[in-house]
């Protein structure tokens, strides 16, 4: 795990809202990454797949769609954050989901976060967790959202 990552029992949830973890490792997002994508969800908008009309856009280049960007928290998160002891954890929900700057396809990204809230839900936890995507020598983030988190005993 990274350095500064929260590794915790599900016992211990509750001792840790207020706790900030992260970064994860950089990681590059692919062209092919986003053609695949693209393919699988059917938005093919030419910002993401034809490199001569992004090329005249104010982007200026190919973007990642902003939902694959988000959809690649789970791979940052588990670097960054782990729950043991849970006989299961489920991603519930998003709040508060944005898009601030893009993700020029190529650029590397990564993922920190911070326990906001954790309540008990009879048998089990939720925990909010705000995240911030940043991309390597962008001033704004490429996404923040609330991950909504539930983990089971």
């Amino acid at each position: 795990m990274a350095e500064n990552a929260v590794s915790a029992t599900i016992e211990d949830l509750p001792e840790l809202k207020g706790r900030a973890f992260g970064p994860s490792d950089w990681r590059e997002v692919t062209q092919d990454e986003v053609n695949l994508y693209a393919q699988i969800s059917g938005d093919d908008n030419p910002i993401h797949v034809d490199a001569e009309f992004a090329a005249n856009t104010p982007f200026g280049t190919r973007i990642a769609h902003g939902l694959l960007t988000l959809s690649l928290v789970v791979t940052h998160m588990r670097q960054i954050f782990r729950i043991t002891g849970a006989g299961m954890g489920i991603n519930y929900g998003l709040n508060r989901v944005r898009f601030p700057a893009p993700v020029p396809v190529g650029s590397r990204i990564r993922v920190s976060g911070e326990i906001a809230d954790v309540t008990d839900i009879g048998g089990g936890w939720q925990v909010i967790v705000p995240v911030t995507f940043e991309v390597e020598g962008g001033a704004k983030p490429a996404c923040v959202a609330e991950l909504v988190l539930r983990y089971y005993r």
